[in-house]
Protein backbone atom coordinates (compact mmCIF):
# COMPACT_ATOMS: atom_id res chain seq x y z
CA UNK A 1 0.00 0.00 0.00
CA UNK A 2 0.97 3.42 -1.21
CA UNK A 3 2.09 5.47 2.34
CA UNK A 4 1.17 9.27 2.36
CA UNK A 5 3.91 11.94 2.95
CA UNK A 6 3.21 15.38 3.80
CA UNK A 7 5.35 17.96 5.08
CA UNK A 8 4.22 21.20 6.72
CA UNK A 9 4.42 24.08 5.35
CA UNK A 10 5.18 28.08 6.84
CA UNK A 11 3.77 28.38 10.24
CA UNK A 12 0.96 30.84 9.21
CA UNK A 13 0.06 30.11 5.14
CA UNK A 14 -2.04 33.20 4.35
CA UNK A 15 -3.69 31.83 1.62
CA UNK A 16 -4.56 28.93 3.36
CA UNK A 17 -6.15 31.91 6.20
CA UNK A 18 -7.56 33.71 3.11
CA UNK A 19 -9.60 30.82 1.90
CA UNK A 20 -10.44 29.15 5.31
CA UNK A 21 -12.11 33.24 5.94
CA UNK A 22 -14.64 32.96 2.91
CA UNK A 23 -16.32 30.20 5.82
CA UNK A 24 -16.00 32.62 8.57
CA UNK A 25 -17.86 35.70 6.58
CA UNK A 26 -21.51 33.92 7.36
CA UNK A 27 -21.05 34.34 10.86
CA UNK A 28 -19.14 37.79 10.81
CA UNK A 29 -21.22 38.81 13.66
CA UNK A 30 -20.17 35.80 15.66
CA UNK A 31 -16.33 36.11 14.36
CA UNK A 32 -16.14 40.00 15.09
CA UNK A 33 -17.50 39.42 18.84
CA UNK A 34 -14.75 36.79 19.38
CA UNK A 35 -12.66 39.65 18.71
CA UNK A 36 -13.70 41.30 21.21
CA UNK A 37 -14.13 39.02 23.95
CA UNK A 38 -10.50 38.02 22.47
CA UNK A 39 -9.44 41.63 24.07
CA UNK A 40 -11.14 42.05 27.00
CA UNK A 41 -9.91 38.30 27.93
CA UNK A 42 -6.34 39.95 27.33
CA UNK A 43 -7.12 43.28 28.98
CA UNK A 44 -8.87 41.52 32.10
CA UNK A 45 -6.04 39.21 32.96
CA UNK A 46 -3.20 41.39 33.94
CA UNK A 47 -5.34 43.72 35.70
CA UNK A 48 -5.85 41.95 38.78
CA UNK A 49 -2.29 42.00 39.86
CA UNK A 50 -2.29 45.82 39.58
CA UNK A 51 -5.18 45.97 41.43
CA UNK A 52 -3.72 43.93 44.36
CA UNK A 53 -0.39 45.65 44.17
CA UNK A 54 -2.77 49.19 44.77
CA UNK A 55 -4.55 47.86 47.73
CA UNK A 56 -1.07 46.53 49.67
CA UNK A 57 0.77 49.31 49.05
CA UNK A 58 -2.27 52.17 49.20
CA UNK A 59 -4.82 50.26 52.03
CA UNK A 60 -3.61 47.10 53.60
CA UNK A 61 -0.03 49.23 54.94
CA UNK A 62 -1.24 52.12 56.33
CA UNK A 63 -4.50 50.19 57.47
CA UNK A 64 -7.37 51.54 55.31
CA UNK A 65 -9.65 48.64 55.85
CA UNK A 66 -12.85 50.93 54.05
CA UNK A 67 -10.51 51.08 51.10
CA UNK A 68 -9.37 47.48 51.04
CA UNK A 69 -13.02 46.51 50.96
CA UNK A 70 -13.78 48.85 47.99
CA UNK A 71 -10.91 46.90 46.14
CA UNK A 72 -11.54 43.65 47.31
CA UNK A 73 -15.33 44.32 45.51
CA UNK A 74 -13.94 45.51 42.65
CA UNK A 75 -11.70 42.33 42.22
CA UNK A 76 -15.01 40.02 43.01
CA UNK A 77 -16.66 42.36 40.10
CA UNK A 78 -13.80 41.66 37.95
CA UNK A 79 -13.57 38.27 38.35
CA UNK A 80 -17.39 37.34 37.73
CA UNK A 81 -17.11 39.54 34.91
CA UNK A 82 -14.14 37.76 33.74
CA UNK A 83 -15.87 34.38 34.06
CA UNK A 84 -18.83 35.41 31.88
CA UNK A 85 -16.44 36.78 29.38
CA UNK A 86 -14.18 33.28 29.25
CA UNK A 87 -17.63 30.84 29.00
CA UNK A 88 -18.74 33.74 25.88
CA UNK A 89 -15.41 33.46 24.67
CA UNK A 90 -14.79 29.36 24.89
CA UNK A 91 -18.17 28.81 23.58
CA UNK A 92 -18.48 31.21 20.78
CA UNK A 93 -14.91 30.02 19.72
CA UNK A 94 -16.10 26.43 19.75
CA UNK A 95 -19.23 26.89 18.33
CA UNK A 96 -18.00 29.21 15.29
CA UNK A 97 -14.93 26.51 14.94
CA UNK A 98 -18.21 23.30 14.96
CA UNK A 99 -20.21 25.46 12.68
CA UNK A 100 -17.30 25.98 9.91
CA UNK A 101 -16.46 22.24 10.07
CA UNK A 102 -19.62 21.18 9.40
CA UNK A 103 -20.17 23.77 6.40
CA UNK A 104 -16.54 22.50 4.59
CA UNK A 105 -17.49 18.83 5.48
CA UNK A 106 -20.56 19.41 3.92
CA UNK A 107 -18.78 20.66 0.77
CA UNK A 108 -16.12 18.39 0.66
CA UNK A 109 -18.93 15.62 0.91
CA UNK A 110 -20.78 16.80 -2.08
CA UNK A 111 -17.59 17.60 -4.22
CA UNK A 112 -16.00 13.80 -3.48
CA UNK A 113 -19.53 12.15 -4.40
CA UNK A 114 -19.05 14.03 -7.76
CA UNK A 115 -15.56 13.26 -8.69
CA UNK A 116 -15.09 10.90 -11.47
CA UNK A 117 -14.29 7.14 -10.99
CA UNK A 118 -10.67 7.57 -12.29
CA UNK A 119 -10.31 9.47 -9.13
CA UNK A 120 -11.37 6.88 -6.60
CA UNK A 121 -9.38 4.27 -8.94
CA UNK A 122 -5.79 5.98 -7.65
CA UNK A 123 -6.81 7.46 -4.54
CA UNK A 124 -7.40 5.37 -1.48
CA UNK A 125 -10.69 4.90 0.65
CA UNK A 126 -9.18 5.12 3.89
CA UNK A 127 -7.49 8.47 3.04
CA UNK A 128 -10.44 10.31 1.77
CA UNK A 129 -11.96 9.25 5.19
CA UNK A 130 -9.52 11.03 6.79
CA UNK A 131 -9.95 14.25 4.59
CA UNK A 132 -13.78 14.16 5.54
CA UNK A 133 -13.20 12.56 9.56
CA UNK A 134 -9.50 13.24 11.17
CA UNK A 135 -8.13 16.43 8.92
CA UNK A 136 -11.24 18.24 9.19
CA UNK A 137 -11.28 17.80 13.10
CA UNK A 138 -8.18 19.14 13.05
CA UNK A 139 -9.02 22.06 11.38
CA UNK A 140 -11.76 23.23 13.97
CA UNK A 141 -8.57 23.48 16.40
CA UNK A 142 -7.55 26.56 14.42
CA UNK A 143 -10.49 28.07 15.48
CA UNK A 144 -10.95 26.49 18.85
CA UNK A 145 -7.66 26.49 20.14
CA UNK A 146 -5.15 27.68 17.75
CA UNK A 147 -6.34 31.46 15.83
CA UNK A 148 -8.27 32.97 18.58
CA UNK A 149 -5.90 31.52 21.44
CA UNK A 150 -2.99 32.66 20.35
CA UNK A 151 -4.41 36.10 19.51
CA UNK A 152 -5.42 36.57 23.15
CA UNK A 153 -2.44 34.87 24.44
CA UNK A 154 -0.37 37.73 22.63
CA UNK A 155 -2.27 40.59 23.30
CA UNK A 156 -2.53 39.66 27.15
CA UNK A 157 1.66 39.18 26.91
CA UNK A 158 1.51 42.85 25.17
CA UNK A 159 -0.94 44.16 28.06
CA UNK A 160 1.34 42.23 30.79
CA UNK A 161 4.31 44.40 30.12
CA UNK A 162 2.97 47.32 29.59
CA UNK A 163 1.62 46.97 32.84
CA UNK A 164 4.79 46.11 33.81
CA UNK A 165 6.95 48.82 32.36
CA UNK A 166 4.21 51.33 33.81
CA UNK A 167 4.79 50.23 37.79
CA UNK A 168 8.36 49.44 37.57
CA UNK A 169 11.21 49.02 34.36
CA UNK A 170 13.86 47.90 36.61
CA UNK A 171 11.85 44.90 38.14
CA UNK A 172 10.48 44.33 34.90
CA UNK A 173 14.22 43.93 32.92
CA UNK A 174 14.81 41.37 36.03
CA UNK A 175 11.71 39.22 35.38
CA UNK A 176 12.34 39.26 31.71
CA UNK A 177 16.28 38.39 32.04
CA UNK A 178 15.33 34.84 31.23
CA UNK A 179 13.05 35.28 28.81
CA UNK A 180 15.76 34.91 25.85
CA UNK A 181 16.47 30.98 27.53
CA UNK A 182 12.22 30.46 27.50
CA UNK A 183 12.42 31.89 23.74
CA UNK A 184 15.16 29.53 22.78
CA UNK A 185 13.87 26.39 24.21
CA UNK A 186 10.10 27.19 22.93
CA UNK A 187 12.12 27.11 19.06
CA UNK A 188 13.70 24.35 19.68
CA UNK A 189 10.17 22.86 21.16
CA UNK A 190 8.04 24.14 18.19
CA UNK A 191 10.53 23.08 15.68
CA UNK A 192 10.15 19.63 17.06
CA UNK A 193 6.87 19.17 18.04
CA UNK A 194 5.84 20.39 14.02
CA UNK A 195 7.69 17.80 12.19
CA UNK A 196 6.54 15.01 15.01
CA UNK A 197 3.18 16.42 14.58
CA UNK A 198 3.92 15.88 11.02
CA UNK A 199 4.44 11.91 11.23
CA UNK A 200 1.18 11.91 13.16
CA UNK A 201 -0.96 13.08 10.68
CA UNK A 202 0.86 11.29 8.30
CA UNK A 203 1.05 7.92 10.39
CA UNK A 204 -3.16 8.58 10.87
CA UNK A 205 -3.85 8.62 7.59
CA UNK A 206 -1.58 5.30 6.42
CA UNK A 207 -3.41 3.69 9.71
CA UNK A 208 -6.85 4.72 8.50
CA UNK A 209 -6.04 3.87 4.65
CA UNK A 210 -4.77 0.16 5.74
CA UNK A 211 -7.68 -0.54 8.10
CA UNK A 212 -10.38 0.37 5.58
CA UNK A 213 -8.97 -1.66 2.71
CA UNK A 214 -7.60 -4.77 4.57
CA UNK A 215 -11.37 -4.70 6.43
CA UNK A 216 -13.50 -4.38 3.12
CA UNK A 217 -11.36 -7.14 1.66
CA UNK A 218 -11.09 -9.21 4.38
CA UNK A 219 -12.34 -12.10 2.77
CA UNK A 220 -9.72 -12.61 0.46
CA UNK A 221 -7.28 -12.26 3.73
CA UNK A 222 -9.06 -15.22 4.96
CA UNK A 223 -9.33 -17.26 1.78
CA UNK A 224 -5.66 -17.16 1.05
CA UNK A 225 -4.80 -17.49 4.53
CA UNK A 226 -3.16 -13.93 5.33
CA UNK A 227 -4.35 -12.89 8.72
CA UNK A 228 -0.62 -13.84 9.76
CA UNK A 229 1.09 -11.68 6.98
CA UNK A 230 -1.22 -8.86 6.94
CA UNK A 231 -0.93 -8.62 10.72
CA UNK A 232 2.68 -8.02 10.92
CA UNK A 233 2.06 -5.20 8.31
CA UNK A 234 -0.73 -3.53 10.37
CA UNK A 235 1.91 -3.71 13.64
CA UNK A 236 4.35 -1.99 11.48
CA UNK A 237 2.05 0.51 10.26
CA UNK A 238 0.56 0.74 14.29
CA UNK A 239 4.07 0.88 15.55
CA UNK A 240 5.00 4.07 13.23
CA UNK A 241 1.76 5.58 14.45
CA UNK A 242 2.77 4.63 18.23
CA UNK A 243 6.37 5.84 17.74
CA UNK A 244 5.41 9.54 15.94
CA UNK A 245 3.31 9.76 18.86
CA UNK A 246 5.72 8.73 21.31
CA UNK A 247 8.06 11.24 20.11
CA UNK A 248 5.54 14.34 20.71
CA UNK A 249 4.66 13.41 24.08
CA UNK A 250 8.40 13.06 24.70
CA UNK A 251 8.97 16.57 23.53
CA UNK A 252 6.15 18.01 25.59
CA UNK A 253 7.58 15.96 28.62
CA UNK A 254 11.43 17.83 28.11
CA UNK A 255 9.66 21.18 27.41
CA UNK A 256 7.48 21.72 30.54
CA UNK A 257 10.32 21.15 32.59
CA UNK A 258 12.43 23.22 31.55
CA UNK A 259 9.72 25.85 30.92
CA UNK A 260 9.65 25.53 34.81
CA UNK A 261 12.55 25.70 35.89
CA UNK A 262 13.26 28.76 33.87
CA UNK A 263 10.03 30.91 35.03
CA UNK A 264 11.22 29.49 39.05
CA UNK A 265 14.71 31.18 38.04
CA UNK A 266 12.86 34.25 36.97
CA UNK A 267 10.80 34.50 39.95
CA UNK A 268 13.93 34.09 42.31
CA UNK A 269 15.63 36.69 40.60
CA UNK A 270 13.08 38.49 41.04
CA UNK A 271 12.25 38.25 45.11
CA UNK A 272 16.40 38.52 45.44
CA UNK A 273 16.61 42.06 43.73
CA UNK A 274 12.72 42.92 44.87
CA UNK A 275 13.48 41.86 48.66
CA UNK A 276 17.25 43.77 48.43
CA UNK A 277 15.46 47.11 47.48
CA UNK A 278 12.83 46.43 50.22
CA UNK A 279 15.31 46.00 52.87
CA UNK A 280 17.49 49.01 51.50
CA UNK A 281 14.33 51.18 51.03
CA UNK A 282 14.46 51.71 47.78
CA UNK A 283 11.58 54.18 47.09
CA UNK A 284 11.18 52.70 44.05
CA UNK A 285 10.62 49.00 44.74
CA UNK A 286 7.28 48.39 46.94
CA UNK A 287 5.78 45.44 48.29
CA UNK A 288 2.67 45.54 46.50
CA UNK A 289 5.28 45.82 43.54
CA UNK A 290 6.97 42.66 44.47
CA UNK A 291 3.68 40.60 44.83
CA UNK A 292 2.42 41.90 41.60
CA UNK A 293 5.57 41.34 39.97
CA UNK A 294 5.53 37.52 40.97
CA UNK A 295 2.05 37.36 39.55
CA UNK A 296 2.59 38.53 36.58
CA UNK A 297 5.95 36.37 35.90
CA UNK A 298 3.39 33.43 36.25
CA UNK A 299 0.97 35.00 33.78
CA UNK A 300 3.81 35.98 31.42
CA UNK A 301 5.38 32.29 31.23
CA UNK A 302 2.09 30.91 30.79
CA UNK A 303 0.92 32.36 27.66
CA UNK A 304 4.76 32.28 25.61
CA UNK A 305 4.47 28.33 26.96
CA UNK A 306 1.50 27.62 25.19
CA UNK A 307 2.74 29.78 22.25
CA UNK A 308 4.89 27.21 20.80
CA UNK A 309 1.73 24.53 21.38
CA UNK A 310 -1.01 27.10 19.67
CA UNK A 311 1.59 27.56 16.59
CA UNK A 312 1.30 24.07 16.16
CA UNK A 313 -1.90 23.50 16.71
CA UNK A 314 -2.20 26.11 14.32
CA UNK A 315 0.09 24.50 11.89
CA UNK A 316 -1.28 21.15 12.15
CA UNK A 317 -4.84 22.99 10.95
CA UNK A 318 -3.12 24.74 8.34
CA UNK A 319 -1.67 21.27 6.90
CA UNK A 320 -4.43 19.70 7.42
CA UNK A 321 -6.74 22.68 5.55
CA UNK A 322 -4.13 22.49 2.57
CA UNK A 323 -4.86 18.70 1.87
CA UNK A 324 -8.64 19.51 2.47
CA UNK A 325 -8.39 22.58 -0.11
CA UNK A 326 -5.95 20.45 -2.44
CA UNK A 327 -8.58 17.36 -2.54
CA UNK A 328 -11.61 20.51 -3.39
CA UNK A 329 -9.40 22.28 -5.78
CA UNK A 330 -9.33 18.53 -7.59
CA UNK A 331 -10.54 18.77 -11.41
CA UNK A 332 -11.23 14.56 -11.73
CA UNK A 333 -14.98 15.35 -12.01
CA UNK A 334 -16.91 14.62 -15.02
CA UNK A 335 -18.11 18.34 -16.62
CA UNK A 336 -21.88 18.81 -16.06
CA UNK A 337 -22.10 21.05 -18.47
CA UNK A 338 -24.77 19.86 -20.56
CA UNK A 339 -28.37 21.59 -20.75
CA UNK A 340 -30.28 19.17 -22.73
CA UNK A 341 -32.85 18.00 -20.52
CA UNK A 342 -35.59 15.84 -23.01
CA UNK A 343 -38.72 15.14 -21.83
CA UNK A 344 -38.82 11.58 -23.00
CA UNK A 345 -36.02 9.56 -24.92
CA UNK A 346 -36.46 6.62 -27.32
CA UNK A 347 -33.43 4.91 -26.60
CA UNK A 348 -31.25 5.30 -29.90
CA UNK A 349 -27.70 4.65 -28.82
CA UNK A 350 -24.49 4.78 -31.21
CA UNK A 351 -20.66 4.78 -30.76
CA UNK A 352 -18.38 6.63 -33.46
CA UNK A 353 -14.92 6.10 -33.77
CA UNK A 354 -15.03 6.06 -29.56
CA UNK A 355 -11.18 5.60 -28.30
CA UNK A 356 -10.50 5.44 -24.17
CA UNK A 357 -7.93 4.57 -22.34
CA UNK A 358 -7.84 4.49 -18.35
CA UNK A 359 -4.32 5.42 -18.45
CA UNK A 360 -2.44 7.67 -21.06
CA UNK A 361 -2.46 6.22 -24.61
CA UNK A 362 -3.08 2.70 -23.11
CA UNK A 363 -5.92 2.47 -24.99
CA UNK A 364 -8.87 -0.25 -23.64
CA UNK A 365 -11.24 1.09 -26.41
CA UNK A 366 -9.95 1.04 -29.95
CA UNK A 367 -11.98 2.75 -32.39
CA UNK A 368 -14.64 1.31 -31.28
CA UNK A 369 -18.14 1.69 -33.58
CA UNK A 370 -21.94 0.29 -33.02
CA UNK A 371 -25.50 1.15 -33.23
CA UNK A 372 -28.59 0.06 -30.70
CA UNK A 373 -32.35 0.85 -32.16
CA UNK A 374 -34.26 1.93 -30.03
CA UNK A 375 -35.57 -1.04 -28.17
CA UNK A 376 -33.23 -3.31 -29.49
CA UNK A 377 -30.83 -5.32 -28.02
CA UNK A 378 -26.87 -5.51 -28.00
CA UNK A 379 -24.74 -8.41 -26.58
CA UNK A 380 -21.39 -7.90 -25.85
CA UNK A 381 -19.21 -10.85 -25.33
CA UNK A 382 -15.37 -11.64 -25.38
CA UNK A 383 -12.75 -12.68 -22.75
CA UNK A 384 -11.44 -10.71 -19.75
CA UNK A 385 -10.09 -7.25 -20.28
CA UNK A 386 -11.62 -7.21 -23.93
CA UNK A 387 -13.30 -3.60 -22.77
CA UNK A 388 -16.85 -4.64 -22.61
CA UNK A 389 -17.40 -2.57 -18.77
CA UNK A 390 -15.43 -0.14 -19.89
CA UNK A 391 -18.71 0.32 -22.67
CA UNK A 392 -20.99 0.80 -19.40
CA UNK A 393 -19.13 3.45 -18.11
CA UNK A 394 -18.49 5.53 -20.56
CA UNK A 395 -22.12 5.29 -21.80
CA UNK A 396 -23.03 6.71 -18.39
CA UNK A 397 -20.34 8.72 -18.12
CA UNK A 398 -18.59 7.45 -15.73
CA UNK A 399 -14.97 8.39 -17.54
CA UNK A 400 -15.41 10.87 -20.97
CA UNK A 401 -13.94 9.20 -23.99
CA UNK A 402 -10.17 10.39 -25.32
CA UNK A 403 -11.49 10.33 -28.71
CA UNK A 404 -14.34 9.91 -30.53
CA UNK A 405 -18.15 10.78 -30.11
CA UNK A 406 -21.44 8.44 -28.02
CA UNK A 407 -24.75 9.75 -28.79
CA UNK A 408 -28.00 8.76 -27.51
CA UNK A 409 -30.95 9.68 -29.42
CA UNK A 410 -28.04 11.52 -32.17
CA UNK A 411 -27.59 14.05 -29.23
CA UNK A 412 -23.91 13.99 -28.41
CA UNK A 413 -23.67 12.70 -24.41
CA UNK A 414 -21.51 15.39 -23.54
CA UNK A 415 -25.06 18.13 -23.90
CA UNK A 416 -27.02 16.20 -21.52
CA UNK A 417 -27.34 17.17 -18.20
CA UNK A 418 -25.73 14.44 -16.49
CA UNK A 419 -28.54 13.87 -13.68
CA UNK A 420 -31.05 13.24 -16.48
CA UNK A 421 -28.82 11.37 -18.28
CA UNK A 422 -28.36 8.66 -15.89
CA UNK A 423 -31.75 8.63 -14.52
CA UNK A 424 -32.93 7.24 -18.20
CA UNK A 425 -29.88 4.74 -18.24
CA UNK A 426 -30.51 1.51 -15.12
CA UNK A 427 -27.63 -0.84 -14.48
CA UNK A 428 -27.46 -3.85 -13.25
CA UNK A 429 -23.95 -4.74 -12.00
CA UNK A 430 -22.42 -8.36 -11.28
CA UNK A 431 -21.09 -6.90 -7.88
CA UNK A 432 -24.31 -5.85 -6.86
CA UNK A 433 -23.54 -2.94 -3.61
CA UNK A 434 -25.73 -2.57 -1.03
CA UNK A 435 -25.87 0.06 1.84
CA UNK A 436 -26.32 -0.87 5.87
CA UNK A 437 -29.72 0.03 5.45
CA UNK A 438 -33.39 -1.45 5.25
CA UNK A 439 -34.42 -2.86 1.42
CA UNK A 440 -36.12 0.07 0.75
CA UNK A 441 -34.05 2.53 1.02
CA UNK A 442 -31.37 0.18 -0.83
CA UNK A 443 -34.03 0.05 -3.86
CA UNK A 444 -35.25 4.10 -3.69
CA UNK A 445 -31.46 5.27 -2.51
CA UNK A 446 -33.78 8.20 -0.76
CA UNK A 447 -35.53 9.23 -3.85
CA UNK A 448 -39.39 10.04 -1.87
CA UNK A 449 -41.21 9.28 -5.39
CA UNK A 450 -40.67 6.02 -5.20
CA UNK A 451 -43.81 4.39 -3.72
CA UNK A 452 -43.89 1.19 -1.77
CA UNK A 453 -46.62 0.03 -4.13
CA UNK A 454 -44.18 0.53 -7.18
CA UNK A 455 -41.39 -1.23 -5.59
CA UNK A 456 -44.01 -4.03 -4.39
CA UNK A 457 -45.18 -4.23 -8.36
CA UNK A 458 -41.02 -4.36 -9.64
CA UNK A 459 -40.50 -7.16 -6.78
CA UNK A 460 -43.49 -9.02 -8.18
CA UNK A 461 -42.29 -8.98 -11.93
CA UNK A 462 -38.36 -10.09 -10.85
CA UNK A 463 -39.86 -12.33 -8.71
CA UNK A 464 -38.86 -11.13 -5.54
CA UNK A 465 -42.03 -10.22 -3.41
CA UNK A 466 -42.10 -13.59 -1.70
CA UNK A 467 -38.55 -14.06 -0.50
CA UNK A 468 -38.80 -9.85 0.67
CA UNK A 469 -42.42 -10.64 2.03
CA UNK A 470 -40.80 -13.77 4.45
CA UNK A 471 -37.90 -11.64 5.75
CA UNK A 472 -38.72 -9.95 9.16
CA UNK A 473 -39.58 -6.44 8.24
CA UNK A 474 -40.34 -7.07 4.98
CA UNK A 475 -38.97 -4.25 2.98
CA UNK A 476 -37.52 -2.58 6.37
CA UNK A 477 -35.37 -5.47 6.84
CA UNK A 478 -31.77 -4.30 7.05
CA UNK A 479 -29.50 -5.97 4.72
CA UNK A 480 -26.70 -4.70 6.71
CA UNK A 481 -23.20 -3.26 5.18
CA UNK A 482 -22.75 -4.73 2.02
CA UNK A 483 -25.71 -6.96 1.97
CA UNK A 484 -24.11 -9.89 4.40
CA UNK A 485 -27.49 -11.05 5.13
CA UNK A 486 -28.70 -11.34 1.79
CA UNK A 487 -27.50 -14.45 -0.62
CA UNK A 488 -25.63 -13.33 -3.91
CA UNK A 489 -29.14 -14.43 -5.58
CA UNK A 490 -31.39 -12.18 -3.57
CA UNK A 491 -28.92 -8.86 -3.43
CA UNK A 492 -28.92 -9.48 -7.80
CA UNK A 493 -32.98 -9.72 -7.17
CA UNK A 494 -32.67 -6.35 -5.42
CA UNK A 495 -30.52 -4.70 -7.83
CA UNK A 496 -32.58 -5.73 -10.87
CA UNK A 497 -35.47 -3.91 -8.44
CA UNK A 498 -33.82 -1.13 -7.90
CA UNK A 499 -32.92 -0.81 -11.84
CA UNK A 500 -36.65 -0.93 -12.82
CA UNK A 501 -38.53 1.17 -10.20
CA UNK A 502 -36.51 4.10 -12.21
CA UNK A 503 -38.13 2.83 -15.29
CA UNK A 504 -34.60 3.79 -17.30
CA UNK A 505 -35.03 3.61 -21.26
CA UNK A 506 -32.21 1.93 -21.75
CA UNK A 507 -31.37 -1.23 -19.47
CA UNK A 508 -27.83 -2.44 -19.21
CA UNK A 509 -26.75 -5.96 -17.52
CA UNK A 510 -23.21 -6.35 -16.79
CA UNK A 511 -22.52 -9.71 -16.07
CA UNK A 512 -25.97 -9.76 -14.63
CA UNK A 513 -26.59 -13.67 -13.74
CA UNK A 514 -22.95 -15.12 -13.55
CA UNK A 515 -23.05 -14.86 -9.75
CA UNK A 516 -26.59 -16.36 -9.21
CA UNK A 517 -27.27 -20.22 -9.17
CA UNK A 518 -29.21 -22.21 -12.63
CA UNK A 519 -32.42 -21.74 -10.75
CA UNK A 520 -32.50 -17.88 -9.86
CA UNK A 521 -30.56 -17.21 -12.96
CA UNK A 522 -34.06 -19.00 -14.46
CA UNK A 523 -36.05 -16.57 -12.17
CA UNK A 524 -33.73 -13.88 -13.34
CA UNK A 525 -33.86 -14.48 -17.22
CA UNK A 526 -37.69 -14.48 -17.16
CA UNK A 527 -37.29 -10.75 -15.57
CA UNK A 528 -35.40 -9.57 -18.23
CA UNK A 529 -37.16 -10.36 -20.97
CA UNK A 530 -39.76 -8.36 -19.61
CA UNK A 531 -36.77 -5.63 -18.05
CA UNK A 532 -36.25 -5.15 -21.66
CA UNK A 533 -39.30 -5.19 -23.46
CA UNK A 534 -39.94 -1.62 -25.00
CA UNK A 535 -36.35 -0.72 -23.76
CA UNK A 536 -32.75 -0.37 -25.65
CA UNK A 537 -30.49 -2.84 -24.24
CA UNK A 538 -27.36 -3.69 -23.87
CA UNK A 539 -25.97 -7.03 -22.09
CA UNK A 540 -22.64 -7.73 -21.22
CA UNK A 541 -22.65 -11.84 -20.32
CA UNK A 542 -19.95 -14.90 -20.57
CA UNK A 543 -22.74 -17.55 -20.16
CA UNK A 544 -24.05 -17.44 -23.71
CA UNK A 545 -27.13 -19.35 -23.19
CA UNK A 546 -28.59 -15.39 -21.64
CA UNK A 547 -27.81 -13.79 -25.03
CA UNK A 548 -28.91 -16.12 -28.17
CA UNK A 549 -32.32 -14.19 -28.37
CA UNK A 550 -30.17 -10.76 -28.49
CA UNK A 551 -30.94 -8.67 -31.46
CA UNK A 552 -27.14 -8.41 -32.10
CA UNK A 553 -23.89 -9.63 -30.92
CA UNK A 554 -20.74 -7.94 -30.99
CA UNK A 555 -17.49 -9.77 -30.13
CA UNK A 556 -14.60 -7.81 -28.57
CA UNK A 557 -11.18 -8.54 -28.23
CA UNK A 558 -8.21 -6.40 -26.56
CA UNK A 559 -10.68 -3.40 -27.36
CA UNK A 560 -11.21 -3.57 -30.84
CA UNK A 561 -14.75 -4.99 -32.35
CA UNK A 562 -14.27 -8.29 -33.92
CA UNK A 563 -17.27 -9.76 -35.15
CA UNK A 564 -21.35 -8.61 -35.23
CA UNK A 565 -24.45 -10.03 -35.81
CA UNK A 566 -26.50 -12.46 -34.64
CA UNK A 567 -26.25 -15.62 -32.74
CA UNK A 568 -26.84 -18.20 -35.58
CA UNK A 569 -24.68 -15.68 -38.55
CA UNK A 570 -21.93 -15.55 -35.85
CA UNK A 571 -21.91 -19.56 -35.41
CA UNK A 572 -21.81 -19.63 -39.59
CA UNK A 573 -18.66 -17.38 -39.43
CA UNK A 574 -16.49 -19.85 -37.52
CA UNK A 575 -14.76 -16.94 -36.05
CA UNK A 576 -14.29 -15.54 -32.27
CA UNK A 577 -17.53 -16.38 -31.32
CA UNK A 578 -17.49 -19.49 -32.30
CA UNK A 579 -14.49 -20.25 -30.62
CA UNK A 580 -16.33 -18.80 -27.43
CA UNK A 581 -19.25 -21.17 -27.78
CA UNK A 582 -17.31 -23.98 -28.42
CA UNK A 583 -15.68 -23.48 -25.23
CA UNK A 584 -18.60 -22.95 -23.21
CA UNK A 585 -20.62 -26.44 -24.55
CA UNK A 586 -18.09 -28.54 -26.22
CA UNK A 587 -20.33 -31.71 -24.87
CA UNK A 588 -22.71 -30.46 -27.18
CA UNK A 589 -20.92 -29.64 -30.38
Amino acid sequence: MEQEKTTSGNIIDFQVLKRLYQYVKPYSLVFYSLIVLTLLTAVLGPVKPYLVSFAIDDYVSVGNYLGLVKIINILIGLLVFQAIVQYAHTYLSGWLGQTIIKDIRVRLYRHILNLNLRFFDRTPIGRLVTRNVSDIETLSQVFSEGLAALAGDILQIVFILGLMFYMNWKLTLISLSTLPLLMFSTYIFKEKVKFAFNEVRNAVSNLNSFVQEHVTGMSIVQIFNSEEREYKKFKDINDEHRKANIRSVMYYSVYYPVAEVIQALGIGLLVWWGAKGIIQEDPAITLGNLIAFIMYIQMFFRPIRMIADRFNTLQMGIVSSSRIFKLLDSRDQIPNNGSYKPDHLTGDVEFKNVWFAYEERNYVLKDISFKVQPGKSLAIVGATGAGKSSIINLLNRFYDINRGHIYIDKKDIGEYELERLRENIGVVLQDVFLFSDSIEKNITLGNPDITREKIMEAAELVGARKFIERLPGGLNYDVKERGATLSVGQRQLISFIRAMVYDPKIIVLDEATSSVDTETEELIQSAIEKLMKGRTSIVIAHRLSTIQNADSIMVLDHGEIKEVGNHQKLLEKDGFYRQLYNMQYKEVI
